[in-house]
């Protein structure tokens, strides 16, 4: 299953301070829902950055997101591999499926696709990808 990219997710108390610093790096606001932001690259829009104040509709808050072509196969093998499932697979209302996961380090993965709509919202290019939580 292709990867599309993979995202520090970052714990912040401070969006607005994280814009500015990592602005001075080069990075863009690409989306903001008030609880959790993504800043990238304009010369590289895959090149991202996720900060979250807390996970709108999971118990904690990821260490990082992989979004891949088939969330539904990645949640497939990682139940069968017996992995320690942390939030079930569910779609989310801004547009993405999603789980999370445990890694063999204790590290919270959120698995994510973006999902489509008749009116094409929630999908993403490589070019410009959408952002998540």
């Amino acid at each position: 299953m292709p990867v599309r990219r993979v995202v520090p997710d970052i714990h912040s108390d401070d969006l607005d301070g994280s814009r500015m610093f990592y602005g001075l790096l080069g990075f863009e606001e690409v989306m903001n829902l008030g609880w959790v932001m993504t800043l990238a690259s304009p010369a590289n829009p895959t090149a991202q950055l996720i900060f979250m104040t807390h996970d709108k509709t999971a118990p904690v808050t990821p260490d990082m997101s992989i979004e891949v072509d088939d969330v539904d196969a990645a949640y497939a093998a990682v139940l069968a591999a017996g992995a320690q499932i942390v939030r079930p697979l569910q779609n989310e209302e801004w547009g993405v499926r999603r789980f999370f996961v445990k890694d063999p380090n204790g590290r919270v993965v959120n698995v994510l696709g973006h999902q489509t709509s008749a009116h094409g919202t929630g999908s993403t290019t490589a070019a410009a990808p959408d952002a998540d939580g």
